[in-house]
């Protein structure tokens, strides 16, 4: 049957408000589903069919994620993002500290490792460099926060996973078209951060104190950790280079990411020697992933109710009648849905979701619609209602006002991408 769009709107509503009261929100979004299906006209039976249905719908992605959890174990918990980042940081020095900050938490991301996690890594570094250096914890943040995301747009995280399969293109496909957008990203980040440098409370010894560094000897050496992430790398663009090169031996190279993730993970931890760490790796990695997974879940059992609904078709003939171009709809939907969640996964799972047919109708391609609205849900997905606004300020000991003051920086981070992808992809390579 066919739901009415009032009650996919009230259950869309329901679900954020529900979010915004801190329940937990897989029992938001399925309630969500649930209360609106009832309120669009479906019986009982009907409303269990399209949350089943939704759910079913994102099991692709799940697999995916769960996948991704080898790899992102190893270079968690084996020291291996903290060599790299390390790496970095000694590499540039003090006169680039601020970019240093930046371009680890971009390369730490993009290998694999969650955005949250990336800056609780480098958290002890950015303090140490901030008090040698007189850095405000706003620019510090501003600088781990911004490259993080640019990072995550071109990562093997569930996001940009969520991205492709939503519009089913390939992982590697998404990551590449997403680079100069996160390039741009990388950039503002930069002079944003250095603008900040003496606005707010400096870094200090007080911090430092409180911090437990990890210890440097029994951290991978740099070699062994770049492993398993160029392993990954390279086999992701195996098959992008054989289409772009029309090398037939490449392009017959169609090995899904699901494969290919858990490979690099299991290559890696044997490189740097800790094959028999390897099950304890995956646990964590496992355990990362399953809040991910659940919010998928509940993601897609209120994506099917708006799928089942006449919203979609209700969205497109508004947008029609206003006269604004179709395109613009990909970005507000990964800006809004991801605002709503306070999430960058779980609104990329919802604008896919519920609005990728709307998308695709006003001619924009599936590559450009997942980039559209892969970049716009960086733009305010820091909010207060989400986890990644608490754990950031808990590691880099802000009050709630100091992290505040941080989201404007961020936000600007991710428009700036999100106007770059709209450029490229709705504009000149549409």
């Amino acid at each position: 049957m066919t739901v009415s769009w009032i009650g996919a709107l009230v259950g869309l509503a329901l679900a954020i408000i529900l979010i915004l009261y801190r329940l937990n929100p897989v029992y938001a979004l399925m309630l969500g589903a649930v209360v609106g299906a009832i309120v669009g006209g479906a019986n009982l039976t009907q409303t269990v069919n399209i949350v089943v249905t939704g759910s079913q719908s994102v099991m692709g992605t799940v697999m995916r994620v769960l996948a991704a959890g080898v790899l992102a174990g190893v270079m968690m918990e084996s020291g291996a993002a903290n060599t790299i980042a390390r790496a970095i940081v000694d590499g540039l020095g003090e006169r680039f500290a601020l970019l240093s900050l930046a371009l680890s938490a971009m390369i730490i991301t993009q290998v694999g490792v969650f955005i949250a996690v990336t800056v609780i890594i480098l958290a002890p570094i950015a303090l140490e460099v901030g008090e040698r250096m007189h850095l405000s914890k706003l620019s510090l943040l501003v600088a781990l926060s911004g490259g993080g995301k640019a990072g995550n747009i071109i990562s093997p995280n569930p996001n940009t996973i969520a991205a492709a399969h939503g519009f089913n293109v390939e992982l590697s496909q998404l990551m590449i078209a997403d680079f100069v957008p996160a390039v741009f990203g990388l950039i503002v980040t930069v002079l944003l951060a250095t603008l900040v440098k003496n606005k707010g409370e400096i870094a200090s010894e007080k911090d430092l104190d409180k911090l437990s560094v990890t210890d440097q000897n029994v951290l991978p050496s740099l070699k062994t950790a770049l492993v398993a992430p160029i392993v990954a790398i390279v086999l992701l663009l195996i098959n992008p280079i054989g289409n772009l090169l029309n090398i037939s031996l490449l392009i017959k190279f169609q090995v899904d990411a699901m494969y290919i993730l858990p490979f690099a993970g299991i290559v890696g931890a044997l490189a740097m020697g800790h094959g028999k760490k390897l099950l304890s790796y995956c646990s964590a990695g496992m355990a990362r992933m399953t809040d991910v997974v659940l919010i998928l879940i509940g993601a897609g059992a209120i994506g099917g109710l708006i799928t089942s609904s006449d919203l979609p078709s209700q969205v497109v003939g508004l947008v029609q009648h206003s006269g604004i171009s179709g395109v613009f709809l990909a970005p507000l939907a990964g800006i809004l849905m991801a605002a709503a969640t306070a999430s960058t996964s779980t609104g990329v799972i919802l604008a896919t979701g519920s609005f990728s047919k709307s998308i695709l109708a006003f001619g924009v391609s599936p590559i450009g619609a997942a980039v559209m609205v892969h970049t716009g849900a960086t733009v305010i997905d820091e909010l207060p209602h989400g986890n990644y606004f608490h754990v950031t300020a808990a590691s880099m000991h802000m009050s709630f006002k100091q992290r505040m003051q941080t989201i404007p920086y961020e936000a600007l981070v991710g428009l700036t991408m999100t106007i770059v992808g709209t450029i490229m992809y709705g504009m000149i390579l549409k």
